[in-house]
């Protein structure tokens, strides 16, 4: 498997483009020919317009797509029936202009809650997109770019395997990250030909595996959805096309966690020994959702302590006397506690802390599961740039 140029365009038969008017941007993404497509959505409770309606298309048309509409800036949240009835509108007017149903069109939106959309600048910017549509690899970075609201650098990434199967995907997020694909939009594209329930079923392991293995900030968007197209040209294996796609989906969501608002530093977490998937996993989404190992790693502080404590109370199966902690970073790694017995080595720490990426290896030595999650520090500027976001 090697990685491409061209994000989503590195598939042939998708074409996108996007606009920017200020704080609100729209991109639209489409197959050339009839596509495929599933989907997973937020588990917040509270479900913004956009995926209320996409969900009715895509069990309306049994996973048939023509392409999807992204607006940036507004998140069509909390906007009752009016905000049901602009994503449909906006369904509709783009699939006029496609010559196709508009139940054959997704939405996504992504932005302050409670807002009503501007219909009259959704509409304009859609006309001004249309004409304007490509399949090169630019295509791809302005979607990415368009659709970002915090976000300090567009997000993309593509892969093709050894049979010539080609993935490519575009995200967006930075802040109200959290293990449930909080504020994150993902559209990914491929050329696998598989049944929209397969294609559902890879999709969700996916994402299980990478989006809801993230944290910023602990919060949980109304508006989270990862979206994924087929043009349906190549035949593949299931196992061939999963492992493009968790590829494509992790190094999207690392993206992500780098990014997060006000972030200077990534952090990874394993944890392996653990008697359960689910143990491994309370684990690490407990160390990197910890305001004070986020912000201890901000600080360049080898305050390992932390990092124990939160491993104590995420409820998994634990036995002290088997924890083995590890820190590491590109160059070095020092090993904090060892079946239990501390060994110190906290110059070498202090070190591994301060570094861009900070790699945290808990062991519990009672079984044979692990998960790998990822985070990032916390700083001063993430309560800056979240106390000043409408304004």
């Amino acid at each position: 498997m090697k990685p491409l140029n061209g994000g989503i365009c590195a598939v042939d038969g998708i074409r996108a483009w996007g606009a920017r008017d200020g704080r609100n941007g729209l991109a639209i993404i489409l197959a050339e020919e009839e596509g495929r497509a599933a989907a997973v959505y937020t588990r917040n409770r509270i479900i913004a317009a956009p995926l209320i309606v996409t969900r009715r298309h895509l069990e309306s048309q049994k996973g048939k797509v023509k392409g999807i509409v992204v607006n940036s800036g507004n998140a069509n949240a909390c906007t009752g029936k009016r905000g049901i009835e602009d994503a449909e509108r906006t369904c509709d007017f783009l699939a006029e202009r496609l010559g196709c149903s508009g139940s054959e069109i997704l939405v996504a939106s992504t932005g302050i809650i409670g807002r009503p959309l501007q219909m009259d600048l959704i509409t304009e910017q859609i006309e001004r997109v249309l004409p304007l549509l490509r399949s090169e690899s630019r295509a791809s970075e302005r979607v990415a770019s368009v659709i970002m609201t915090t976000d300090t650098y567009p997000k993309e990434y593509a892969v093709e395997t050894d049979q010539g199967l080609r993935v490519g995907g575009v995200a967006k997020g930075s802040g109200m990250i959290a293990p449930d694909m909080g504020t994150m939009l993902a559209f990914i594209t491929t050329d696998a030909k598989l049944p929209p329930e397969t294609m559902h079923e890879c999709l969700k392991r996916s994402v299980d595996e990478s989006f809801n293995m993230i944290v910023v900030d602990g919060d949980t968007s109304t508006n989270d959805m990862a979206v994924l197209i087929s043009t349906g040209e190549r035949e593949c294996r299931e196992e061939t096309f999963q492992e493009a796609l968790d590829t494509v989906s992790i190094e999207l969501a690392k993206m992500i966690a780098r990014d997060g608002e006000g972030a200077t530093k990534l952090i990874e977490v394993t944890t392996t020994g653990a008697k359960t998937r689910s143990d491994a996993k309370r684990v690490t989404k407990t160390i990197i959702t910890s305001p004070l190992v986020k912000t201890a790693v901000f600080g360049g502080d080898p305050n390992w302590g932390r990092i124990i404590a939160a491993a104590g109370r995420s409820k998994a199966e634990i036995n002290p006397e088997r924890i083995t902690l590890q820190l590491s970073d590109s160059k070095k790694e020092a090993v904090i506690i060892e079946n239990g017995r501390v060994e110190g080595a906290t110059d070498e720490a202090a070190s591994i802390m301060k570094s861009e990426t900070v790699k945290i290896h808990i062991d519990l030595g009672i079984g044979r599961e692990s998960a790998t999650g990822w985070g990032c520090d916390l700083s001063y500027d993430y309560v800056r740039i979240n106390a000043e976001y409408t304004t």
